[in-house]
């Protein structure tokens, strides 16, 4: 690897992240910097870690399990012990990830269902509206009324009511 040192903003600039997230790794245990003073300078084993933190989170790993696959790097085995450690978190993010394609498949069939369901009582509300406001006034004998008419007819001195529709909408 190569010996160059690279500041925390050179390491923010080239991996899109500040340098608190930067921080926030080296606390965590997952970067460690040489210092200068109170210069942090990373070297090209922090510029590794940080492409396999990143892609770590990419795909959804805690930041715990990162630091067990990173650290497992450091063991005298060869890097045995870490794809062994890898291959089982990796195919358990695998596991979860078909999970949850399952779980999302199904949400937006449903959520297609009911839109469709929607769309056609749209429909239906919209045709009964434009039926209602096809039928014109002078049609029904109540000319002039944009409300619901009522007239009282006496007959045989008895009084009845006589409604409109709209009564019953």
């Amino acid at each position: 690897m190569s010996d160059q040192a690279y500041t925390i903003r050179q390491m923010s600039e080239e991996f899109d992240v500040t340098a608190r997230t930067l921080r926030f790794y080296e606390d965590k245990g997952l970067l460690s910097p040489h210092r200068q003073g109170q210069t942090r300078l990373y070297h090209g084993r922090d510029r590794a870690r940080m492409v396999l933190i990143l892609r770590g989170k990419r795909l959804g790993f805690a930041l715990d399990e990162i630091r067990e696959m990173l650290d497992l790097y450091d063991t005298r085995d060869g890097k045995i012990a870490q794809l062994k450690a890898s291959i089982v978190k990796h195919r358990e993010r695998i596991g979860i990830l078909k999970e949850q394609r399952r779980d999302i498949d199904l949400a937006l069939n449903e959520l297609q269902d009911l839109c469709v369901m929607m769309e056609n009582l749209l429909e239906e509300k919209m045709a009964v509206k434009e039926k209602e406001d096809s039928i014109s006034p002078s049609a029904t004998g109540y000319a002039g009324s944009s409300g619901p008419v009522k007239a009282f007819i006496s007959d045989d001195d008895q009084v009845t009511e006589m409604v409109t529709n709209d009564d019953y909408v």
